[in-house]
């Protein structure tokens, strides 16, 4: 076994070319996407069925889809916090960027570092819909605890705890189911083969 390409658990370190590329069109597919939605954000979470504050939450796993699907595809060290991270950045630099301005970069690095967890304690060999599932939860998770102290600093603890639970399911059924089924169509579609995730729809037929 090369030590230039796996590490001491067992898990694939060395990036190909190919790696690199399909993290940095994913960043900046996710990137167009997130500027998109948070241009969608504020009046659909103004909307009657928002009336309570921290249910807003369940908007907000668009944000989180792109450090998931990172990390399912391309299953190596940094792949799910690289995608994430770029992702946010893109969604900034675009024209008019987005109304939380670079405080975006904060809110990428959290939500990156969450997904990426995940994958490290599945040492980057799952990628199942349960893995995807709480990296999407993790997510969330570590997205509402930096957005308590950088937008809800004057909400009381049953509201940032709302808004934690309201920011979890998102982060399961649409970043971590969502992104999960995306993969899978894209591999199913043959876009994918140079992965994993790829040659596994193959060996399934």
């Amino acid at each position: 076994m090369s030590s230039a390409t796996t590490s001491t658990r067992g898990f694939d370190v060395r990036y190909r070319t190919i790696d690199l590329v399909t993290i940095a069109t994913l960043g900046v597919a996710f990137g167009v996407i997130f500027w998109g939605w948070g241009k969608l954000y504020e009046p659909l979470s103004g909307a009657a069925i928002f009336s309570f504050p921290p249910s807003s939450g369940l908007l907000a796993g668009v944000w989180l889809m792109a450090g998931v699907v990172g990390g399912l595809i391309v299953r190596k060290p940094g792949a799910a916090f690289a995608t994430e991270f770029l992702a946010a950045a893109v969604s900034t630099f675009i024209i008019g960027g987005t109304q939380w301005g670079f405080s975006v970069f904060a809110s990428g690095f959290w939500q990156g570092l969450g997904a990426e967890l995940i994958f490290l304690l599945f040492f980057y060999k799952r990628s199942g819909v349960v893995v995807a599932a709480l990296a999407g939860l993790a997510a969330a998770t570590f997205a509402s605890v930096y957005e308590w102290n950088a937008y809800w600093v004057d909400w009381d603890w049953d509201y940032k705890f709302a808004y934690l639970g309201f920011f979890g399911l998102s982060g399961i059924v649409v970043a971590g189911i969502g992104g999960f089924y995306l993969v899978q169509a894209l591999a199913k579609a043959g876009v994918l083969d140079a992965f994993p995730v790829g040659r596994e729809q193959v060996d399934d037929v």
